[in-house]
């Protein structure tokens, strides 16, 4: 029991599948306890479940930021893009130090929410008449690497 809750304390995202794993061989093998094994070992993989949620939503955030400082001419919300950054990267720390297991698919995560950021950004800077076709270029041929997303860059300002 005791390597179970070391587990949970050290990786609830890991915890989470291997309870739901145990509560559906439980529900197989039968037992004497009145519970339903299913709907609970459900349950219990959907609090995992949300945890990559979170990440690949504050991986979203950033993306989207990074790209509008890399590629908007706008000056009045750069601070707050910033901001949105290191705000969103301080709850990816706190989401890897409680889960650290998600850190193994963190770069197949990125390249998702790289496309979706992209899409995203394209519409933003559309709305606001930054879009023209050698910007859409640029933004689609972005990529950026965990150490980008996930430490302390930042693209170069524009200059305009």
């Amino acid at each position: 029991m005791s390597d179970v809750k070391t587990l949970h304390d050290e990786d609830f995202f890991a915890w989470s599948k291997q309870q739901a794993d145990a509560l559906r061989a439980a529900a197989r093998t039968g037992s004497n306890q009145a519970l339903d094994w299913a709907n609970l070992a459900e349950e219990i993989e959907d609090l995992g479940a949300s945890q990559k949620s979170a990440l690949h939503s504050q991986l979203r955030r950033i993306i989207r930021h990074l790209l509008k400082l890399e590629n908007s001419l706008a000056r009045a919300p750069r601070r707050g893009w910033r901001q949105s950054v290191n705000d969103a990267r301080i709850e990816i720390d706190y989401l890897l130090e409680t889960s650290p297991s998600l850190r193994s698919e963190i770069d197949a995560d990125i390249v998702k929410e790289m496309k979706r950021g992209i899409k995203l950004v394209v519409s933003d800077l559309g709305d606001h008449g930054e879009i023209d076709p050698a910007v859409a270029a640029s933004i689609l041929a972005t990529s950026y690497t965990s150490d980008q997303i996930l430490d302390d860059w930042f693209p170069p300002e524009l200059q305009v």
